[in-house]
């Protein structure tokens, strides 16, 4: 967390209603609270209610879903983790045995209470060859957000030849590691000792008569049809060009996909969340 994302996060809750708020969403757990349930437990009027609430979804650390006509506000653990994380980095200095460890400054800060973070999200994009698109991704969101989530990325029919030297000088040039992109088949993800995957999202119209591999009845699927850059045609700037926006295009949608709540959300709401991500001009909050 940044100097003024933490400040943002403090000065939300340097007010009394707004840290009753939080208590109570946190008391309330990934379920939430309703608006008009909260404004009643709270005994405040909804207009302050509005109010205290859109600053505390600005700081990060709540966020909202609709639900029928409702909107119902869970608190978001991940942010107020990143802000004790935040004050750990100088607790780790003063507190007795915190020295150079984090899980130590932490249980100073917050007693004998378990800080194991959660498990990371696993997300496997899908394309034919597994040689352009599902490489950017698996890049980016690599960078985005780690930690959090863990990228993979594979195809039906991969690439022989590996990913596009063009895709990779790319992310290259970008600042992304890619000394483990390669491309490879989707089998790998249902084989023996494969990751659990928890978010599927094609990124490329399947092959006639193919099927998606059956990851489970708990992984989240998602399509976000975009160009095939090996149909890119012209010179090499109008081509470095399209690459270049098709770039922008992913990571827009996967800032987008690593800001929602995922803690509230069930299958079903995740799912069509994902999918509204497709439209570059939906923007999820």
């Amino acid at each position: 967390m940044e100097m003024d994302e933490a400040a943002l996060a403090h000065a939300a809750l340097g007010q009394a209603t707004r840290l009753d708020l939080l208590r109570r969403l946190l008391l309330a757990g990934p379920s939430g609270l309703a608006a008009g349930e909260i404004a009643a437990g709270m005994g405040v009027p909804p207009s302050t209610l509005s109010f205290h609430l859109r600053a505390l979804e600005q700081a990060g650390l709540i966020a909202a879903t609709r639900q029928g006509r409702s909107l119902v506000y869970a608190a978001q653990l991940l942010r107020l983790r990143e802000l004790l994380l935040f004050l750990a980095e100088a607790a780790r200095e003063g507190f007795p045995g915190g020295h150079g460890d984090h899980t130590a400054a932490l249980n100073a800060l917050t007693g004998d209470r378990d800080v194991t973070p959660p498990p990371p999200f696993h997300v496997l994009f899908l394309c034919t060859r597994n040689s352009a698109r599902s490489i950017m991704a698996e890049a980016i969101l690599a960078r985005l957000a780690p930690g959090r989530f863990v990228a993979h990325s594979a195809g039906s029919m991969p690439s022989p030849e590996g990913p596009m030297p063009e895709v990779l000088a790319q992310l290259k040039a970008l600042g992304h590691d890619v000394s483990a992109l390669r491309s490879k088949s989707w089998d790998e993800y249902q084989a023996a000792g494969a990751p659990r995957i928890d978010f599927v999202i094609a990124l490329c119209d399947i092959v006639a008569g193919q099927v998606c591999p059956d990851f489970g009845d708990t992984t989240v699927t998602g399509a976000w049809p975009l160009p095939d850059p090996a149909k890119f045609a012209g010179s090499a700037a109008e081509r470095a060009t399209l690459l270049n926006e098709l770039y922008a295009g992913l990571r827009r949608r996967l800032e987008a996909f690593t800001a929602l709540p995922l803690a509230t959300l069930d299958r079903m709401a995740l799912k069509a969340r994902i999918d509204e991500l497709a439209d570059p001009h939906v923007r999820t909050r």
